[in-house]
């Protein structure tokens, strides 16, 4: 009876062992979430879908934050950002973005309804129609958050609920590092060729634990 109570007691721990242990593998190859179409299956181009700050304001020629993430990934991004837009203004845009059925969509938009004052509660709706579109097509979504114009951010809890809500992996606000400081600004608002490489260098450092599964393929045209 004893050798049995070791025999199952054993079982037991060895199963719970293997468990931890899979579950643990699943954590680290997928980032610790269960993102939404990982892998996509969407065939269209990586697609950069925002305002000023994907488009490249205040940049040299070359020098927007896709450009510069296109070269150290070694594949075409396309630029679909848009100066002055708002999310608002995006989502009367979105079916021509979409409809390229992009395979990953960098999605950055927001910084404008903070300047205009516009409702944080239909700032956060719009984005989240946004990415339902993208999701739709089977496109992977990365959500790049902006911070609030005031010393406390008052937007980051609302952005990482949204990413965590709709499955997408989620950057923390875009100019973290790079705003306040002339080195990397253009203006009060916009970066430069430096501000937009540091921004690119933390992209793309997020996109590492799944970039295996999103980057384009062999039959991605």
């Amino acid at each position: 009876m004893e050798r049995l109570t070791i025999t199952r007691r054993t079982w037991v721990l060895a199963a719970s062992f293997l468990t931890i242990v899979g579950l643990l593998y699943l954590w680290f190859r997928g980032g610790g979430t269960d993102y939404m179409n990982l892998p996509p299956s969407a065939r269209g181009p990586w697609v950069a879908f925002g305002d000023s700050l994907t488009e490249g304001y205040g940049a040299s020629e070359g020098q927007s934050y896709p450009a510069v993430l296109s070269r150290a990934l070694g594949f075409p991004i396309v630029n679909a950002g848009r100066s002055g837009d708002t999310t608002a203004t995006a989502l009367q845009r979105l079916d021509e973005v979409a409809r390229l059925n992009p395979r990953v969509a960098l999605v950055c938009l927001g910084g404008n309804d903070t300047l205009n004052g516009e409702s944080r509660s239909q700032m956060i709706s719009n984005l989240g129609a946004i990415i339902d579109r993208f999701q739709q097509e089977g496109t992977f979504v990365v959500l790049i958050g902006i911070r609030s114009a005031s010393l406390r951010d008052k937007q980051e809890q609302l952005f990482r609920e949204l990413a965590e809500s709709k499955r997408v992996l989620y950057v923390r606000d875009m100019l973290r590092g790079v705003a306040f400081k002339p080195v990397y600004m253009s203006d009060a608002i916009h970066p430069n060729d430096a501000g937009y490489q540091r921004i690119a260098e933390r992209i793309e450092k997020a996109l590492r634990p799944v970039l295996g599964d999103i980057k384009p393929g062999e039959t991605t045209r």
